[in-house]
């Protein structure tokens, strides 16, 4: 599969990050977090009476993005030359007031105020919210001012990051050599390993001489929690969100007792990161099909399927 590097043309100085979209589902992975008036880390389902502001990243250099475009599969990244300056551009341009909501709708009242490059690691100052961001990475921190976007989309869960859009030279991006495993986009790594799964099980099951190390000791709970997502999606249809194809294969996985090879159980332990927006919202709590956070909580077995993996990723590193 092609990795193209995405440059800004000197001469144009209409290149670069236009707006930044708050989305559910950032390309860059990371989510940003919400600071309340002692500039602490607060869940986004638990804001009140707070300065409204988000932190995250806007782009991480060398990390390669997945795209899929009419049906061509392929990977972007920005240099850490490129990341510095998008964004000094996007301020000499004067887009800091430029956002979007899902890259559709125009959001008023939300602002840039505050940018930087992430320069060490241990000393950034994203570190204090949790935020471990590589060396070149572009952090902003964007004040939210209007109630309806804050309220509906903030603290409904609705939304976990940054994305930007904008214009970049394709006449000058060029292709480099295809991305080592580990550095792809976790979505496409996690479809990747289970197409690899199938067929190694398909292969070495007839050859009779060799089988896949797989595990299905997780809690019983862990299924119940994966077949309560799945009965929502069932029966509410659309208003299910907040799982991406994966989640919902592994839902799926859980739900029917599948075995799980140990790098699904790594997947399934890294969604640790997401247990800040496990809790039901009260707005939701008649509801819960329509909070996000909690239903992709429940798709991933929930804390009792979590913490499974955590605890069995330990136990097979350690055999």
């Amino acid at each position: 599969m092609k990795l193209y590097e995405l440059l800004i043309d000197d001469e144009l100085e209409t290149m670069g990050v236009e707006a930044i979209s708050i989305v559910e589902n950032p390309a860059i992975g990371v989510d940003f977090v919400a600071l309340n008036e002692d500039t602490t880390p607060i869940q986004l389902a638990e804001v009140s009476s707070d300065k409204r502001l988000l932190m995250g990243a806007a782009l991480i250099p060398d990390k390669p993005i997945y795209r899929n475009q009419d049906g061509e599969e392929f990977y972007i990244y920005f240099s850490q030359d490129t990341v510095r300056k998008a964004a000094e551009m996007f301020f000499k341009n004067s887009n800091h007031q430029n956002a979007t909501l899902e890259h559709k709708d125009k959001l008023a009242g939300m602002t840039v105020y505050e940018s930087w490059i992430v320069e060490d690691t241990q000393f950034d100052k994203s570190r204090k919210y949790g935020l471990d961001m590589p060396v070149g990475t572009w952090m902003v921190t964007m004040k939210v001012d209007d109630e309806d976007v804050w309220s509906k989309y903030v603290k409904d869960n609705k939304v976990f990051g940054f994305s930007i859009e904008g214009q970049f030279a394709n006449a000058l991006r060029r292709e480099v050599e295809q991305p080592l495993p580990e550095l792809l986009s976790d979505q496409k790594l996690d479809s990747l390993v289970v197409e690899l799964e199938t067929i190694l099980r398909k292969h070495y099951d007839e050859k009779k001489n060799y089988s896949l190390e797989t595990y299905n000791d997780y809690p019983q709970s862990a299924t119940n929690n994966a077949k309560r997502a799945i009965a929502y999606k069932k029966k509410y249809g659309s208003e299910v969100k907040g799982m991406t194809q994966t989640g919902w294969t592994r839902a799926g996985q859980l739900a029917r007792r599948e075995k799980l090879s140990r790098s699904t159980i790594a997947r399934m332990a890294s969604f640790k990161r997401h247990e800040k927006n496990a809790k039901i919202n009260p707005e939701y709590k008649a509801t819960p099909w329509k909070d996000n956070g909690y239903i992709a909580w429940l798709g991933w077995g929930g804390a009792s399927g979590v913490n499974w993996a955590i605890r069995k990723l330990k136990s097979i590193d350690k055999k």
